[in-house]
């Protein structure tokens, strides 16, 4: 996540699992060659059942947010119904049309048709996949997602994955860094960010 109007910082990273879906991005903000922020949150809680994470232009990013969760509740309240993944993909995709923004996004949940991710451009471009990393970091978390990513795997199973694609990241590309967050999203347990600790020790064990 870049403070210029750049997508040149940031890795983040979507799986879909069987169970559900996993995010996980690094917390750096850079501007320009600077290390402006170290804490960078970079996902974000759009509904119970539904996350999304950022790579971009700060401001840019998080106004987008804002515009996704307030019309995601809104939905809500209209309809009396969360509203389903695809859906909101396509709510985003619209907002991005209208007017574009410097931002790579991973919007993502699950729903009664099953867990899905979206990956979707600043113009508003969006592609269904089963595993997609955005970001200056993604072609080494690709590395990792490439070789260790399977359709089969649990959300347990993929969070390990994942920490392992933004480590890779965070190892070699000078955007990416200053620690890590993870979150899930399952039908039992909803939108759920792991503790840091439970996230330091997992980063610890996968040594």
């Amino acid at each position: 996540m870049n403070d210029k109007n750049q997508l040149i910082g940031t890795t983040t990273v979507g799986l879909t699992c069987k169970d559900g879906v996993v995010f996980a991005t690094e917390r750096r903000a850079t501007m320009g060659n600077l290390v402006a922020h170290k804490v960078a949150e970079k996902i974000f809680r759009i509904d119970d059942h539904i996350g999304a994470t950022i790579a971009g232009s700060v401001s840019h990013a998080q106004v987008l947010m804002k515009y996704i969760s307030a019309e995601v509740a809104l939905y809500r309240l209209r309809n009396g119904a969360r509203i389903s993944v695809d859906s909101a993909a396509t709510l985003t995709s619209n907002i991005l049309h209208s007017n574009p923004l410097y931002v790579q996004t991973l919007l993502g949940g699950v729903d009664a048709k099953g867990p899905a991710i979206y990956s979707l451009d600043p113009a508003g471009g969006v592609v269904k996949d089963m595993v997609v990393s955005t970001g200056s970091g993604s072609p080494f978390a690709y590395g990792v997602l490439e070789d260790r990513y399977s359709e089969d795997l649990y959300v347990e199973e993929g969070v390990d994955v994942a920490i392992k694609a933004i480590k890779s990241a965070i190892e070699r590309d000078t955007y990416s860094g200053n620690g890590m967050l993870v979150a899930t999203i399952t039908e039992e347990e909803g939108f759920k960010m792991l503790p840091p600790e439970e996230v330091e020790k997992k980063i610890k064990e996968l040594n």
